[in-house]
């Protein structure tokens, strides 16, 4: 079907139009017709016509500018040029304009017929290119997510080499040369409301039905590529043109993550979280991996960036690799009760699977103790460390006469770096909260917020805001508002200071402000607490 338009202001001309029209095409064409050249353009918005016969002496509007606007909306519009006059200035500007071809009055009809089936054939050819187009579009929106977790597998999962990279690059045209991990997790809150997502295995396979459209929420907040699910996990990798996180560029990720996870989890009925790597060159991804895993692994946050906080392979058999991963979870958070529970967990299953092969035992336990304490250093739970520090480990484990002994000397080692790390994460808290105080205390008399606070002490304001809360029980206003009244309380001591200068010295703007917030504070209002003076 074409849509055709003729516009033409002699009456005579429009019915021989379209009479030639309708006797040589019949019902392939749709027909509409205009008599001036505002007419026909406002005509063409909304009838939208494949092919315009058009006059160009018309009243008002010419022929000319009707199409100079028409094309303006409807770039692949066929215009034939109808007139009485062969002027060559016309025909000049018709070419410019690039019309299909120029008659002169009267037409004859074989030279319309013609015209039509040339205009229908470039008309036919656009349409299957178009066609042809969106149907390769289609094959790469199949292709892309194939290629992309590809590329997620060869750079990040797997060991991928140069080639590999060259490849995947091409295909998915990244241009930048480094590029960081964003580990999405998804499941059922865990009861104890430790953080943890369950039901990996079932919410993997609910997942298969909303992977689309969590790829195409994921790629509105990041420039990303989305590799596959894996359990209850996705990895994104996104491309950056700097190899560094400057703080301001880490907080716009993290607060873009934290919408985009909030996203997710009102579209989809699971709880969502993200652990985010450093940036790396793209052929060291796989530490941005690990990076990203050690920050879901370590935070109960919905988002948390390995710098704000202080990986392994793939086991066969029925080896209790959550179990594992549980315990070094519960270690990396110095939470010694859990652990405890798990490490006993985790010999027994030893004990009840492998008695007769105590070396094997043996090497399993210092395994274990010898990654808690790396782990620790690394993590920065553990202070310092000493080369001859495990000098005795191997003698004292052979030398344990049972499994009981052997599980005491396991149990107390993974105490041991509990106990520093609780004592290192608490070091640690004060301090930050400490130079935090200190810097509210010696700034409060002018604008404060938690931006700047946490910008001075170098962590995110997320997470600043939340070990502010778990180390001080009051949040940040609450502390900065306390310590703005106690000084004003000082200062209405003084008489030969106003109210407007003590809120002023106090941090407030405003008087009326400063009188609310002190009456909720004391229960009064700065007058009424002088007059008690």
């Amino acid at each position: 079907m074409y849509r055709v338009l003729i516009a033409d202001d002699e009456g005579i001309m429009r019915d021989a139009l379209k009479n030639i029209i309708e006797s040589n095409f019949g019902n392939e064409c749709e027909l509409e017709f205009a008599r001036t050249g505002r007419a026909v353009v406002e005509l063409a918005g909304t009838f939208r016509p494949d092919i315009v016969f058009m006059d160009i002496q018309m009243p008002g509007i010419n022929g000319i500018q009707a199409i100079k606007e028409i094309q303006k909306f409807s770039s692949q519009t066929k215009f034939i040029i109808i007139t009485a006059y062969d002027k060559f200035d016309y025909a000049k500007e018709a070419i410019n304009l690039g019309v299909l071809d120029y008659l002169t009055k009267p037409v004859k009809r074989a030279l319309v017929v013609s015209v039509l089936e040339r205009a229908m054939k470039e008309i036919d050819a656009e349409r299957k290119k178009r066609s042809d187009s969106l149907k390769i579009q289609e094959k790469l929106e199949t292709v892309i997510p194939i290629v992309e977790n590809g590329f997620v597998n060869s750079m990040i999962l797997q060991e991928g080499n140069s080639s590999d990279l060259s490849y995947y690059r091409s295909l998915l045209d990244i241009q930048q040369e480094y590029a960081y991990v964003m580990l999405i997790q998804f499941g059922q809150p865990d009861e104890e409301g430790e953080g943890l997502l369950t039901a990996p295995v079932g919410m993997s396979v609910r997942a298969q039905a909303f992977y689309p459209e969590l790829c195409a929420i994921c790629k509105e907040f990041f420039r990303c590529i989305v590799g596959p699910i894996m359990t209850n996990r996705v990895v994104l990798a996104v491309p950056c043109e700097e190899n560094t996180q400057e703080y301001a560029q880490r907080i716009r990720i993290i607060e873009q993550a934290r919408h985009m996870v909030r996203k997710l989890g009102g579209r989809f009925e699971a709880k969502f979280r993200a652990g985010i790597g450093k940036t790396y060159r793209i052929e060291e991804l796989k530490l941005s991996y690990g990076d990203a895993y050690r920050a879901l692994a370590q935070s109960t946050s919905s988002v948390a960036h390995v710098d704000d906080l202080a990986a392994r392979g793939e086991y066969v058999g029925d080896y209790p690799d959550a179990t594992e991963r549980r315990l070094f979870q519960q270690v990396a958070r110095a939470d010694w009760d859990g652990a405890r529970q798990t490490a006993n967990q985790f010999f027994d299953w030893m004990i009840r699977n492998y008695y007769d092969d105590k070396e094997d035992i043996q090497l399993k336990v210092l395994e274990f103790v010898i990654w808690a304490e790396r782990d620790g250093f690394m993590n920065g739970n553990i202070e310092k460390y000493d080369f001859h520090s495990r000098k005795d480990y191997l003698a004292s484990v052979l030398a344990c006469p049972d499994y009981t002994a052997l599980r005491e000397w396991f149990l107390q080692k993974l105490e041991a770096v509990c106990r520093q790390g609780a004592a290192r994460r608490e070091e640690q808290s004060e301090s930050v909260i400490s130079r935090a105080k200190t810097y509210i205390d010696e700034n409060f008399s002018k604008e404060l917020s938690l931006d700047e606070v946490s910008r001075v002490v170098n962590i995110s304001p997320y997470y600043f805001s939340k070990l502010f809360k778990e180390e001080s029980g009051e949040n940040f206003i609450e502390y900065l508002t306390r310590v703005r009244i106690a000084h004003a309380k000082e200062l209405l001591k003084r008489p030969e200071l106003s109210i407007k200068e003590i809120c002023l010295m106090s941090g407030y703007s405003d008087p009326n402000y400063f009188s609310r917030i002190f009456k909720k504070q004391e229960d009064v209002t700065p007058s009424e607490y002088r007059e008690r003076l």
